[in-house]
C-alpha cells in the first residue's frame, strides 16, 4: 500500500532534520563523492557512488565496547545526502537522485583486467563552492579475459556470521560490532578463493544491507583475506516522493539480473545459505536464465531446511546443476579444489 504524500514529506523532513541534528552538519555545505566498487560490461564501466555533505569513516579499536561500536554505527546511517547534483566522468554525465546516489555508464578505453580507475568530478558550483576541482576516483571490476565463470555470493550468514534469520539477533550483532570483531567464517575466505582462482574468476557479492555499510564491508573482508569484488547492496531511506526499500527476494533477483546481463559470456557458481531464501531464489535465476548457473552452492544455517527448500533444491538439481548444500563448505571445497577450483 502506498504511503498518503502528506506522511511522506513528513518523514522525510523530519529524517533530514535529524541528520542535521545529530551529526551537526550544515546543509549548505560542499557536496563530497562517496564511490562504490563498479563493475565491467561488454562496451561500458558501470561506475556508482553516492553525494553526500561529508563522508562518516570512524577509526575502530580493539579497546572500543560496544557502546562505542553502537555509536559509529550510528553514524553510517546518519547521512545527509545532496540530490540534483552533476556528476561527469570520461564525458559521461549523470545527476544524484532523491537520496544521493547516481550511476555512469561510461565507455571502455582498453581498461586492462583488474581494478580500472575512472576519475569523476562535480563541474558545477554549489553554493560559495567552486566546481570540484580535484577528482575523485571510481573503481570497477574489469574481469580477465580468460575468466571460466562468475561467482555470485550472499553475505548474511554466508560469508559473514550474522543471524540474519533472527532478526533481533542481527540487529544486535550488526550495530554493536565493529570492523576487527565482525567474523568472517574461514571455510567461507577459502571457498572463495578456490572459485576466484587468484582474481582470474570475478565475484560479485549481493545483500540486503543497507549502502550505508559499503565502506565497512570492504574493510571487514580485507582484514580477513576475502576475494574482492563489487557490492551490490540495498537503499534503505525516504525520499521526497516515497518510502524506498526493495524487499530481500525482488532486491536479489535484480541484482543477479543485472550481473548475468553484464557478463553475458560466463556461467556463473551461486553461493548463499538457507536462511534467507536462498534457495528459492536461486531456484528462480535458473529458470529465467537457462545455461547460465554452473553450480549452487548453500550453506545451512542452525534453524536447518524446510520443505521449501527441499523442494528448491530439487528444481536446481533437475536442472542438471550440482547443488553442494550442508552446515559448512566442506562438501562443496571437496568437489571444487582438487580440480582446481572448477565448477
Amino acid at each position: 500500500m502506498r504511503a498518503p504524500a502528506p506522511l511522506v514529506r513528513a518523514a522525510h523532513w523530519a529524517e533530514r532534520m535529524a541528520v542535521r541534528l545529530l551529526t551537526r552538519s550544515s546543509p549548505g555545505g560542499p557536496p563530497v563523492l562517496e564511490p562504490y566498487i563498479g563493475f565491467a560490461g561488454p562496451e561500458h564501466l558501470v561506475l556508482r557512488g553516492r553525494v553526500l555533505t561529508a563522508l562518516r569513516r570512524s577509526a575502530t579499536r580493539p579497546e572500543h565496547g560496544r557502546l562505542t561500536n553502537l555509536r559509529q554505527m550510528i553514524r553510517l546511517f546518519l547521512t545527509d545526502e545532496v540530490s540534483g547534483v552533476l556528476i561527469e566522468a570520461r564525458g559521461v554525465q549523470a545527476r544524484s537522485d532523491d537520496e544521493g546516489y547516481f550511476t555512469l555508464r561510461v565507455p571502455r578505453q582498453d581498461d586492462p583486467p583488474g581494478w580500472a580507475s575512472v576519475p569523476a568530478h562535480l563541474p558545477e558550483a554549489h553554493g560559495d563552492a567552486a566546481p570540484e576541482g580535484v577528482p575523485t576516483m571510481l573503481t570497477a571490476f574489469v574481469p580477465e579475459a580468460e575468466a571460466r565463470f562468475g561467482v555470485i555470493s550472499d553475505i548474511d550468514d554466508t560469508i559473514m556470521e550474522t543471524g540474519a534469520w533472527r532478526p533481533v539477533r542481527m540487529a544486535w550483532t550488526s550495530l554493536t560490532g565493529n570492523t576487527l570483531t565482525r567474523r568472517i567464517f574461514p571455510d567461507a575466505v577459502r571457498l572463495m578463493a578456490v572459485l576466484s582462482d587468484e582474481g582470474r574468476n570475478p565475484v560479485f557479492y549481493v545483500s540486503s544491507s543497507p549502502w550505508n555499510l559499503h565502506d565497512f564491508l570492504i574493510r571487514v573482508f580485507l582484514r580477513h583475506g576475502l576475494a574482492d569484488g563489487p557490492l551490490f547492496l540495498r537503499d534503505f531511506g525516504i525520499s521526497k516522493t516515497g518510502f524506498i526499500a526493495d524487499d530481500h527476494g525482488t532486491h536479489k533477483s535484480s541484482a543477479i539480473d543485472e550481473i548475468l546481463s553484464a557478463t553475458p559470456d560466463l556461467p556463473f557458481v551461486l553461493v548463499g545459505d538457507t536462511g534467507q531464501q536462498d534457495a528459492a531464489i536461486y531456484a528462480s535465476v535458473v529458470r529465467r536464465h537457462p545455461g547460465r548457473v554452473a553450480r549452487v552452492v548453500l550453506r545451512v544455517p542452525d534453524k536447518g531446511t524446510d520443505a521449501a527448500d527441499e523442494v528448491h533444491v530439487r528444481v536446481i538439481r533437475d536442472n542438471d546443476i550440482p547443488v553442494n548444500i550442508g552446515r559448512d563448505f566442506s562438501e562443496a571445497l571437496g568437489a571444487l579444489e582438487p580440480s582446481g577450483g572448477q565448477a
